[in-house]
């Protein structure tokens, strides 16, 4: 025993250490990638390995391919870093090593996810009686989401999809806006629906879904089962879909309402924000993320659906061996997943460290320094080209290939990293602020790093 409480004990001091760097660290430098796999390669060894070599191989073979996308000057991909209580969840939940299936597997584990998830609802603003599903990601999240909603679609036209599969049923309209997140169209091949099923819509200037556009092709389509995928946070712009107009549209023509927010339900949860997600309530079903905006560790994200019962309907199964908690659905009914880690402790842990206080404070916080990191670099000459709503930023730097180049030499240069992205046929600079450690210095920082690098690359 004392020789395992050694070996988890050199794997926190480890993980603190590098947290520790996080500030100092450069972010993110190109890496010999041969190098690293070599590290890791070569044959399976025959015989056992001490845990204690074991683990320094693992931290000598990780290091050199490591980035700091847990610090503060990461502005990729809309990640967070993990907030410290709800890391220190996370390893025990791995020590813990739960069976999160049901409240007879883990009871623990489902007590958590039961009291995050009713938490959740409340700073989001979705209505207290709807399921919530923990997930790995938003590419899960909208898969359990429009799941359901195949189910309920079907169902009102007395269509079992559970039972009969998808083989000669009513056929389903999907309506989607044109700037979706692409994980909706993965969602839907995964479903059996396919891409090609979506009925574009066309989006406004700042990348929200167009209501008179919506309005015209659900008028155009023949009546039956439908599905709007609706979007809070465009992934480019973080503009939000008008929610409350948008719904009681959907619903007077029958529809079901999906909403992807993987990062933009967060606006729900500051008073100065929530304004762009009026409405929320009225849908039918959500997708949001927990390691994004939230900082929670990886493989945290959220399904939540208004009818409970279609949502287990269409995740849960039965089996002799299986026993069941008896009560609501929970755990594995609601996800595609029946072996699940317990990642319920690191939602509980983050949400209490934070409050509902430090919830709305990090959502400000971020707007507040994406619009500053706007202002530097209009103050240099530079242009934004989207208005910042949330906490994307998109940034020019004159034509297409000059753009690119920017973005080479930030991501090189180490100060900070940002990605590249293309938004009205133009290749852009995007940068998401969504770390709870980024501090203002980090912003001015990273924006005097992006203009030096930008005057080079002319």
């Amino acid at each position: 025993m004392e020789e395992l409480r050694r070996l988890f004990r050199s794997a926190a001091d480890h993980a603190a250490d590098y947290r520790r760097s996080l500030p100092d660290r450069p972010v993110g430098v190109p890496v010999d990638q041969d190098a690293v796999a070599q590290a890791f390669s070569g044959p399976l060894p025959s015989a056992p390995s001490a845990p204690e070599r074991v683990l320094a191989d693992l931290i000598a073979a990780a290091g050199p391919g490591l980035v700091a996308s847990a610090g503060p000057r990461y502005f990729g991909f809309v990640v967070g870093g993990a907030l410290p209580a709800a890391t220190a969840a996370d390893m025990l939940a791995a020590g813990w090593d739960q069976f999160a299936t049901n409240a007879v597997t883990s009871p623990a584990a489902i007590a958590a996810e039961a009291a995050a998830g009713a938490w959740l609802k409340e700073l989001l603003g979705i209505p207290p009686a709807a399921s919530a599903g923990f997930v790995t990601g938003c590419q899960a999240a909208n898969t359990v989401g429009l799941a359901a909603a195949r189910h309920q679609v079907l169902t009102d036209v007395g269509w079992d999809v559970e039972r009969r599969g998808l083989a000669g049923a009513p056929p389903i309209r999907v309506v989607a806006g044109e700037e979706r997140h692409a994980t909706i169209d993965r969602s839907l091949r995964l479903l059996g629906l396919g891409a090609d099923v979506v009925e574009p819509v066309a989006a406004g200037p700042d990348g929200a879904i167009d209501l008179g556009s919506l309005r015209e092709v659900l008028r155009a389509g023949s009546p039956g089962p439908t599905i709007v995928c609706l979007q809070s946070g465009n992934v480019n712009t973080g503009a939000c879909d008008r929610l409350r107009e948008a719904c009681d549209l959907v619903h007077r023509h029958g529809g079901w309402v999906h909403v992807d927010g993987a990062f933009g339900l967060w606006a729900g949860a500051s008073p100065a924000t929530r304004h762009l997600v009026d409405g929320v309530e009225l849908a039918d079903s959500w997708a949001c993320d927990g390691h994004k905006w939230l900082n929670l560790p990886y493989d945290s994200a959220f399904a939540f659906c208004a009818r409970p019962e279609a949502h287990a309907a269409a995740m849960s199964y039965a089996a002799a061996y299986l026993v069941g908690s008896g009560g609501s659905p929970a755990g594995a009914d609601l996800t595609a997943e029946s072996s699940r880690r317990a990642r319920g402790f690191a939602v509980w842990a983050g949400l209490r460290e934070l409050g509902r206080d430090g919830v709305a404070a990090l959502v400000d916080r971020c707007c507040a320094l994406a619009r500053r990191f706007a202002e530097g670099l209009t103050s240099a000459g530079f242009e934004v080209a989207n208005e910042v709503v949330l906490n994307q930023v998109l940034a020019g730097f004159g034509d297409d290939a000059r753009t690119d180049r920017v973005v080479a030499a930030v991501q090189a240069d180490g100060t900070c990293w940002a990605g590249g992205t293309t938004w009205r046929g133009r290749r852009l600079m995007r940068i998401s602020v969504s770390n709870a450690t980024t501090t203002e210095a980090d912003v001015d920082r990273s924006v005097a790093a992006i203009v030096r690098l930008a005057n080079q690359c002319r």
